[in-house]
């Protein structure tokens, strides 16, 4: 069973940064492609980034230039490195992947206050 475990969430001030992790199991996680997702209070779940398993990545227009997806196969894990983060970034963080069906994690918060 494939199991995705997000951490690394908290509370930072606008200007900041943070980094997510999402650590996989279950699955041959070299051969994946990795979303992140955001949910922001009473919206829809939006992809911001997204690395394939030759670790190409593309990102939202609202994170390019401030977000780096990232993923260490050793550790089979990706990260979301977030800089200059804004209170528009607020939200639930979710690590998705697509192996013989869809999968997420369980979510972390993000909260930036202006």
């Amino acid at each position: 069973q494939v199991r995705l475990v997000e951490s690394g969430g908290g509370l930072v001030q606008a200007g900041g940064s943070l980094r997510l992790s999402c650590a996989a199991s279950g699955m041959a996680f070299k051969y994946a492609t990795l979303d992140w997702y955001r949910q922001a209070p009473a919206k829809q779940r939006d992809v911001v980034a997204t690395i394939t398993s030759s670790g190409a990545a593309n990102y939202s227009d609202s994170v390019e230039g401030r977000f780096t997806i990232s993923r260490d196969n050793a550790r089979n894990t990706v990260y979301l490195h977030m800089n200059s983060l804004q209170p528009e970034d607020t939200g639930v963080y979710y690590c998705r992947t697509f192996w013989r069906r869809e999968f997420w994690g369980q979510g972390t918060q993000v909260t930036v206050s202006s």
